[in-house]
């Protein structure tokens, strides 16, 4: 039994297939989905999902790249959404410093709003956190983000930063790129972290991991990376499959087995 605890099914890329994709998680395993908002679209079409398919649950949240208007009255909404029976968690929100823009204040500023909305209605948070590593702890350790718990998800840093966030009691989402050649840093950190600290995600229809890299991206991939974190860590798939399983039904207590 494996759960993805971060896909983007309400992305285009399943626009044509994607009740059949979905329909066929079940025979490799796969029990249940968080599907991940990144936008205020994206955050009503994954509740339009969780209401579709019963093993489907969200997160809900504003990337760092899709900041730009954001409104207090669009925390009032994410507040209220957030009450929803298969809604886990806040996300995805962090900072992402790849791009330009949105300007770096703008992002600090609704990063902090997002974590101090997880605490008051009680939910966990899914971090993206790219190029951004300091400012990431910053704003986690000034906010108290630790109150709240939750991911660092597509973890991209190295073993020294994993240090940090182990001490603020978060989770790690790992997916695709542990089974790249040049994944070097993040085999090095997933052998650093403890089994109860690693969740499996896709990030869906992004990052397939070999050897399905370059194409779409679902959670029947996941096989390979159960695949890859048992070599990593001298375990079998097995227990890869159940510990990271508990690992998220510890973290997301909403989600039912």
């Amino acid at each position: 039994m494996i759960i993805d605890t971060h896909a983007h099914y309400d992305d285009k890329a399943f626009e044509e297939d994607r009740e059949e994709v979905l329909a066929s998680l079940a025979a490799c395993g796969i029990c249940r989905v968080v599907n991940s908002g990144s936008d205020l679209e994206a955050c009503r079409r994954t509740i339009e999902l969780m209401g579709q398919y019963p093993f489907m649950y969200g997160s809900l949240g504003i990337h760092p790249c899709d900041t730009t208007s954001l409104t207090e009255e669009d925390m009032d909404w994410l507040a209220g959404q957030s009450h929803l029976d298969r809604c886990v968690a806040i996300g995805e929100i962090g900072l992402d410093y790849y791009w330009d823009e949105p300007e770096r204040q703008l992002q600090k500023k609704w990063f902090a709003r997002q974590l101090r909305l997880a605490q008051e209605v009680g939910l966990p948070v899914v971090i993206h956190s790219r190029e951004a590593a300091q400012d990431t702890v910053d704003l986690m350790r000034a906010e108290h983000a630790e109150r709240s718990g939750g991911v660092i998800h597509c973890y991209s840093y190295g073993r020294e930063l994993a240090r940090a966030f182990l001490d603020m009691g978060f989770y790690f989402g790992i997916g695709g790129v542990v089974t790249f050649k040049n994944g070097r840093k993040l085999k090095e950190t997933v052998e650093y972290l403890p089994m109860d600290r690693i969740l499996l995600e896709t990030d869906s229809p992004y990052l397939s991991p070999v050897p399905n890299r370059g194409k779409r991206n679902d959670s029947r991939n996941l096989l390979y990376v159960v695949a890859q974190i048992a070599r990593i860590k001298g375990i079998t798939e097995e227990e890869v499959e159940r510990i990271t399983t508990e690992n998220a039904l510890r973290l997301y207590p909403k989600i039912q087995p």
